[in-house]
């Protein structure tokens, strides 16, 4: 048997246990192991476990992986998402559909400060909900904007799905976190439009609430001043050259605690219980990481994406049919895998296919445009049924609402996300653009 079918095993053999509901980690850490034996020998696979673990996780750069998570734990914790919800519903909850804006918007504000999209979605529900509810919101939209808020924590930096496919393409973080601004910004007004036409269409879902006057609006600003002022240190500081991500990431924790004590609400039980939850978080991610590159080194052994590579770059292929299928890969898959996992699974061989392609970018532009791109779609797949992460986070924390409700409230979000795949494919630019003027 040669070794490209060997690969091929392995793939199906993955896709299997997985659909049986093995956990993750450990199907690409079975997979990987018996590919490695049977591509190389027990022997090599024992050497390779046995430094594996220290190579991979003693690097600086998966620092700032736990730093950031432990960041959005004490955030979580410190009642934050209170005062920016707040914030948000002082200045456009009076629109119509407002207090839902207001909902997305305070998702993209949490978003910047937690890095994670489970972690927004959670934390935004129990603060927006039971008022979209009191106001008359529907079921549907409350939770399809809540939802869809949520993923806006996976691409609005710092996201740790985005270091992750940073430290796998060997790309620099910081150009990363500056190429996922602007799509970023554009996730945000397209939720907002999305809830904006919706309402039109059914007004009765999204009524008005009272308009805060001057004073309220200036007031808000005074409770979240000390969330802008994280997000500027850490990141401006990031952007500014002045500390790396890890340095970043460690100086945003020092502030977030510092922010939860002065706010009364970062109790030392709090404390204790973000840095478990933080210890949880990090484990089940390296734990994948570690399973992923298992899997992968099997892969490499096969020659399987150079092999992919080789054949895409002198197939002939139009360069762009190429890319769109591998976006409706990851349309589909994103409804039966979390988006870490899917990352980890497909960019060992997906973007060697598309760096040997000629899209008329330079290789870093090409690197930038692919991962924004991703982001995007493994960010669908978290409000896509039947696996959506954030609609199960909703469906826990409102079990009145019925699922089928949930579902029907993500819709326009997810005609949103694909009008914002379709502008960023077309216009490349909009993932690098900000990278080129820091830079000159």
């Amino acid at each position: 048997m040669t070794p490209f079918a060997i690969a091929i095993i392995l793939v199906v053999a993955l896709f299997v246990l997985i659909f049986i509901r093995m956990p993750i980690a450990l199907a690409m850490g079975l997979v990987g192991a018996v590919g490695y034996v049977q591509l190389s020998s027990a022997a090599g696979l024992m050497a390779y476990l046995n430094t594996a673990w220290v190579d991979k996780f003693m690097s600086y750069d998966f620092a700032v992986v736990p730093l950031f998570i432990l960041m959005g734990h004490l955030a979580t914790n410190s009642g934050i998402s209170a005062s920016i919800f707040a914030a948000a519903r002082a200045w456009i909850g009076h629109l119509q559909g407002g207090l839902a804006m207001a909902a997305v918007a305070g998702c993209a504000l949490f978003g910047s400060i937690s890095g994670s999209s489970l972690a927004t979605a959670s934390t935004m529900t129990r603060v927006a909900m039971p008022e979209m509810r009191k106001h008359g919101f529907s079921s549907a939209l409350s939770s399809g904007a809540l939802a869809a808020g949520g993923t806006l924590g996976i691409l609005i930096p710092p996201s740790v799905v985005l270091i992750i496919y940073a430290l796998l393409t060997e790309q620099n973080i910081v150009k990363l976190f500056l190429a996922a601004t602007i799509p970023g910004i554009l996730a945000v007004i397209g939720f907002i439009l999305a809830i904006s036409v919706y309402v039109r269409l059914y007004p009765d879902e999204g009524p008005t609430s009272e308009r805060a006057d001057l004073r309220q609006r200036l007031r808000s600003l005074r409770d979240i001043w000390h969330v802008v002022l994280i997000f500027v240190i850490v990141l401006g500081g990031i952007y500014g050259g002045f500390f790396t991500p890890a340095q970043g990431a460690a100086i945003g924790v020092v502030l977030t605690l510092i922010l939860g004590h002065l706010k009364g609400k970062l109790t030392r039980r709090k404390v204790i219980d973000s840095l478990v939850d933080t210890a949880g978080s990090t484990a089940m991610i390296f734990a994948i990481v570690f399973g992923a590159d298992l899997f992968n080194v099997a892969l490499a052994l096969s020659r399987m994406p150079v092999e992919v590579a080789e054949f895409f770059a002198g197939s002939g292929i139009p360069p762009m049919l190429i890319l769109l299928s591998m976006v409706v890969f990851y349309l589909v898959m994103g409804c039966l895998m979390d988006s870490l996992s899917m990352i980890l699974l497909t960019v060992p061989v997906f973007f060697p296919t598309i760096m040997a392609l000629d899209f008329g970018l330079t290789p870093e532009q090409l690197a930038m445009w692919f991962g924004i791109i991703s982001l995007i779609v493994v960010e669908m797949g978290l409000i896509t049924p039947p696996v959506g992460m954030n609609l199960f986070v909703i469906s826990a924390l409102a079990k009145d609402i019925p699922m089928i409700e949930i579902f029907r409230g993500t819709l326009p979000f997810i005609i949103a996300e694909f009008t914002r795949i379709a502008v960023i494919i077309s216009f490349p630019a909009l993932s690098y653009w900000l990278v080129d003027i820091v830079a000159n």
